[in-house]
């Protein structure tokens, strides 16, 4: 699947990296996720954990941070220590890294605001020194300490290490769309180097960096705070995390947003299905305003959708055959995966749709794929140098972690190329493949799909957008159902996530509740 972080200020998501499922063997993890005796069934429910905590955990709980000056003027960092593995916290720890910046005022403080801006992989801590912590909105920071953490296993805090920087090179150019058995086999050794990679390379963290113990993580991080409650701000796979802190301390849970919502309750199969459906959704908005503007290279104006969707896939064929030159200082190609995760990139926000739109003009008339390069390097947070961020290898870490692999060998994956093809023309053969990465996994899942209800938790804001390309609007709708307080707000639009981006019906709606509480009426709608 491709949860991922927005792509801009407030956004992943996703990622080529086919976000479903990953592994891990045994904790005991288990026992706190579900209560069904069937637990690979949507019936299991997570469990919250004792409100008392155990002595095992309170020198975590009590330690103070010692901040300091980072970054930007008015930023501070720390690290806080969390235990490697909740059901042995003796046997060692491991440091994250925290910043925060202080309420500005006027007004009285109302508490921290963590905010996370999905992935899995987004380094939250960097989203906030970049964007929350300096344009969220100025009446939330005035009344709010803006804070953020690197979940484990990303960024600043024990980062997942998988690929050198031409390994992942190598990654991304494989094909995913295999057309025989010899390239079948080439995309699952891809699969399976990038899996003995990040073993090798993160052996310790590798079987720890679950949603549930990030989870964990962020009560600690809310008694080293001082908070009673946590509020908090979660964005596409955030949500899962958020809601899977509240479905733990439901009683803990403050003020709570989560837009552009997960549903924790279906199978990764079902998850990479309906997000292939929504890529085809927003593409099919993408196409209609291409052939409104003159110079489209995917057609003319008045030429349908469906029509459009097959002149890129006739381009993507291409690709696939005969690669076209970029320009890069390390003599990359644009293959037809690069390309298809270039304008993949493009599908959360409608804003990069003119930035596409001449991308994909320049490669298809005059054979210069450096623009597409550029959106695909951009998602997979490549610099000009060659270094990736450790953002793709923490996603595969967590997702395989937390869900049982869609599928286990490609015969398996195959019969189902159909479901995907009928979901999206254009993406649906290279989404089902990129759906089995989990299988060559090294360590075996401790998650299973779960309904989270949080039963007893304070009002929760569920932010779903109409036509999201990552995580669809049913997911919100099924989340809103599922949680016991929740209310459901509906942006009726493009675009992934809604809050940030230029809706002042939305925006509003979510001020005030981080502000005073009041969440909006059941039913909103805004446009």
């Amino acid at each position: 699947m491709y949860f991922r972080r927005i792509l801009r200020p407030l956004r992943r998501g996703g990622m080529l990296l086919a976000a479903a499922t990953l592994l891990v063997s045994a904790c005991s993890t288990e026992s706190l996720t579900t209560t069904a005796s069937a637990p690979t069934t949507a019936e299991a429910v997570l469990t919250p954990l004792p409100r008392t905590t155990p002595a095992t955990l309170t020198p975590y709980y009590e330690q103070k941070p010692a901040w300091r000056s980072c970054g930007a003027p008015g930023f501070e960092c720390t690290t806080m220590k969390v235990p490697l593995d909740y059901d042995d916290p003796a046997s060692g720890a491991i440091k994250l890294a925290v910043a925060r910046k202080k309420a500005t005022g006027p007004g009285k403080r109302i508490g921290s605001l963590l905010v996370n801006p999905g992935g899995p992989g987004g380094s939250a801590v960097g989203y906030l020194q970049s964007y929350a912590g300096l344009g969220y909105p100025a009446q939330v920071r005035a009344r709010y300490d803006m804070v953020a953490v690197d979940p484990r296993g990303v960024a600043r805090s024990e980062p997942v290490e998988c690929l050198s920087g031409p390994e992942m090179d190598a990654f991304t150019k494989t094909d995913m769309t295999p057309d025989n058995t010899r390239e079948t086999a080439e995309l699952v050794d891809a699969y399976k180097k990038f899996a003995v990679g990040c073993a090798r390379h993160s052996p310790k963290v590798l079987r720890h960096v679950s949603t549930v113990e990030a989870a964990r993580d962020m009560d600690i991080l809310r008694a080293v705070l001082g908070d009673q409650k946590l509020n908090y701000v979660g964005a596409s796979y955030g949500t899962f995390l958020g809601a899977t802190y509240a479905g733990l301390y439901p009683q803990r849970v403050g003020r709570m947003v989560l837009d552009g919502a997960l549903d924790p309750s279906i199978t990764a199969r079902k998850l990479n299905e309906d997000q292939t459906a929504g890529f085809e959704t927003a593409f099919q908005s993408f196409a209609k305003d291409c052939v409104r503007h003159s110079g489209c290279p995917l057609g003319g104006r008045g030429t349908s959708p469906d029509q459009v969707g097959k002149n890129l896939s006739a381009f993507f064929k291409k690709l696939d055959s005969d690669p076209i030159p970029t320009g890069d200082a390390d003599r990359r190609q644009l293959t037809e995966s690069l390309a298809t995760t270039g304008v993949i990139a493009a599908m959360y926000d409608e804003a990069a749709w003119p930035q596409l739109r001449e991308a994909l003009s320049a490669a298809m008339k005059h054979k210069d794929g450096a623009g597409l390069l550029a959106l695909s390097d951009s998602y997979y947070e490549r610099d000009a140098k060659g270094h990736y961020t450790n953002l793709m290898y923490a996603n595969a870490a967590v997702n395989c972690l937390d869900l049982p692999a869609a599928f286990s060998t490609p015969d398996q994956l195959e019969k189902s190329l159909p479901a995907f093809e009928k979901a999206s023309p254009v993406f649906g053969d290279g989404l089902a493949w990129a759906s089995l990465n989990c299988a060559y996994w090294p360590v075996k899942p401790t998650g299973e799909p779960h309904r989270i209800e949080a039963k007893g938790a304070g009002p929760i804001l569920v932010v779903g957008t109409t036509r999201d390309p990552a995580t669809p609007y049913a997911w919100a709708k099924s989340l809103a159902r599922q949680l016991s307080s929740a209310t459901l707000l509906t942006y009726v639009g493009d675009g992934h996530t809604a809050y940030g981006r230029g809706s002042v019906c939305i925006d509003t709606a979510i001020n005030r509740y981080l502000l005073d509480g009041t969440p909006p009426p059941k039913g909103k709608r805004c446009s």
